[in-house]
Order: structure tokens, then sequence, then C-alpha cells
């Protein structure tokens, strides 16, 4: 069978050896997937997105995203474990907040893709 070319092959092939020799794509590829994965997820995404406005204790976070608390009280456990928001005890109160400003990037890289697709329809 022979072998397709396309008319851009030179540029490709060396596009192809700088991904291969990429080690992030080895070593990281997983890690970051989970990111975007934490965040797929529709009711945690609501959970990070009431925590960019401001910290927030589980009883305001429910009231805010709606289900019971021990829903979105497993849900912070979730975020929680895998970096994406961190928490403090404050007298008998859990206070819930954003790790740190990347995931807020993050978001709001999405937030601003969303309103360009939109423009562009």
């Amino acid at each position: 069978m022979e072998k397709i070319y396309c008319d851009r092959e030179q540029e490709h092939e060396a596009t192809i050896q700088r991904v291969k020799e990429d080690v992030m794509l080895s070593k990281d590829v997983e890690k970051i997937s989970k990111i975007f994965h934490m965040l797929a997820d529709a009711g945690r995404l609501k959970i990070v997105l009431a925590l960019l406005k401001g910290d927030m204790c589980v009883y305001h976070l429910t009231e805010i995203c709606g289900g019971t608390q021990s829903g979105v009280s497993h849900q912070l456990r979730v975020l929680k474990d895998n970096k994406i928001v961190k928490s403090k005890r404050l007298g008998k109160n859990v206070e819930y907040s954003i790790a740190d400003e990347h995931i807020r990037e993050i978001v709001e890289m999405g937030k601003a893709h969303l309103l360009c697709s939109a423009n562009q329809e």
C-alpha cells in the first residue's frame, strides 16, 4: 500500500518530531486530563464557579448549587483531593476556596471561549 503524503509533509514531520520529544506527553497528560475531568462535571463546575466569587462553607454552596449538603460535601472532597479547591477550619465551619489562580484562569478561558464561539455562529 502506498503511503499518502499531504502538501505540508516536511512541516508536519518536524512537528511530529517535536511532539515525540515532548516529555509532557508521556508523563503529565494523565494529570492534566484529571483536572479537566474534575471540571467537566456540571455539579463540580457550579461549585468552582461559586467559589470564584468568594470563599464559602458547604451550607452556602448547597444553597447556591442545589442538591443536598452531603452531595455538595462529597463533590468538595473530590475537588479538594484533586487540588482544585482548598479548605480551612473557621470555628465549627469549614470554608472552601479555589486552590490557586491557575484554576481561575482555566475557567475564565473556558468562559471566554464560550463567548468567542457564540459570536462566531
